[in-house]
């Protein structure tokens, strides 16, 4: 039987799951997997996570050499989070030779590159599965699921804060700011929700998937980004009459013009199947020329289903004779032979308080129509004396011209434009 000494850099909610998953299942694994999976090794600095999984004093380090150096140690696992020194503990067992598994996601979003060349120079794998939608395996389902796929559309609910502030305010019509309180008081949001709420996990992530499903290198200055902070439960409602739900989505395309990369949030059909993902779960839904529509679902994020993909990844570097590394040319910035779409199109929600008097409408569409945008569906009721409530959805439209259109609304004195927010397709 194969033994494989795994190391443990970090005991957070992650790292403290790994153990747990390790010690636990080590029988399940023998038998099944023909692995013996030892935990040889532990670094953390909080002595009471230590004694609070009961870990052995033998198998504690008390720094990153003796960790990661440590012979009986084949499988280092990187949980310590932040970016800088997640990296040199990370480059440092792949020099010695280690394989490094990470959820990190910023970590190899913006360092990939780097840490690659490191684990090729010293025949080191480097697997990062958890590192995107917890315990739900995209990353391996589009390197070996999908891979006789060309794939044209990515699009996923990838970050479960946000899906869990957003289902609560469709669910019951909270403000956001109540439900972000009621996320952090249940764990779902951070004390400073930002990375979450602005969109920039959700970036980092598409970054990993975007590269992996259209191979090219996807770097998060590429992405367009836009959190759910300017959400309105006022905007939740006017979506229901018109038959969508809001979500914070994750988009990518491969179209004639290149790749179409970004964050937002978005109305989206009810009927799709994204529209029914509550809560703090998460989803993702790849289209390939083959196999069509492909939806995998299941918890983001939390210790046990993050930990366990972990595991999988030493579970696979394990059994498997060759490392894989990224299936396309792997470098800081991107192919110079890849285009981004930085005008991208798609349909409009747009909300806005106009003079109630004659003419109003053909002032408005005017304007629209100036900018080349066409209207499908048009509602407007009295919102107070003197003023009405309009709502519209348009016809596929360009970025640009929208922006142009809110610019030359506001410059009038008969309409404010109070919330615009992207229609998926």
């Amino acid at each position: 039987m194969k033994k494989i000494g795994v190391a443990i850099l970090g005991l957070g909610v992650v790292g403290g799951g790994v153990y747990k998953v390790l010690t636990e299942h080590r029988e399940f694994y023998q038998k099944t997997q023909e692995l013996d999976l030892s935990v040889e090794s532990v670094l953390e600095p909080r002595r009471d996570r230590i004694e609070a999984l009961g870990i052995p004093e033998e198998k504690v380090a008390h720094h990153v050499a003796e960790a990661v150096l440590n012979p009986d140690v084949q499988a280092v696992v990187e949980c310590i989070g932040g970016v800088e020194l997640a990296r040199q503990y990370v480059l440092a067992a792949l020099k010695a030779g280690k394989t490094v598994v990470t959820s990190n996601k910023e970590l190899i979003c913006k360092y990939s590159h780097e840490l690659e060349r490191a684990a090729k120079a010293h025949n080191a794998g480097l697997y990062y599965e958890a590192s995107c939608v917890g315990g739900v395996p995209v990353i391996r389902t589009l390197l070996d699921g999908l891979q006789s796929n060309e794939i044209s559309c990515l699009m996923g609910i990838i970050n479960g804060t946000t899906n869990y502030i957003l289902t609560n305010m469709t669910e019951r019509g909270v403000s956001y700011e109540e439900a972000l309180e009621e996320a952090k008081a249940l764990g779902y949001a951070e004390a400073d929700p930002t990375a979450d709420v602005e969109g920039f996990d959700a970036t980092y992530k598409l970054s990993i998937l975007a590269s992996l499903a259209f191979h090219t290198k996807v770097p998060p200055v590429k992405i367009f980004r836009e959190g759910i902070g300017g959400i309105t439960a006022e905007d939740i409602a006017d979506g229901e009459p018109l038959g969508y739900r809001l979500k914070l989505l994750a988009i990518g395309k491969r179209t004639h013009a290149g790749i179409e990369v970004r964050v937002h949030p978005a109305f989206i059909r009810k009927e799709h199947p994204l529209a029914g993902v509550g809560g703090n779960f998460n989803a993702v839904f790849v289209t390939g020329d083959s196999v069509g529509d492909v939806m995998l679902y299941g918890k983001g994020a939390g210790e046990l289903p993050t930990a366990g993909a972990v595991v999988s990844d030493i579970i696979f570097a394990a059994t498997h004779g060759e490392h894989r590394y990224s299936p396309y040319k792997n470098t800081a910035a991107p192919d110079k032979e890849t285009t981004f779409v930085d005008d991208f199109t798609c349909a409009y929600f747009m909300r806005m308080t106009v003079n109630d008097e004659p003419g109003i409408l053909s002032k408005i569409t005017a304007i629209l129509g100036r900018c080349g945008i066409s209207i499908v569906e048009l509602a407007q009721r009295e919102k107070e004396k003197g003023k009405a409530k309009l709502t519209l959805i348009t016809h596929e439209t360009h970025e640009r011209a929208v922006k142009s259109a809110v610019a030359k609304l506001g410059a009038t004195d008969y309409a404010v434009v109070e919330s615009v927010i992207r229609v998926a397709q």
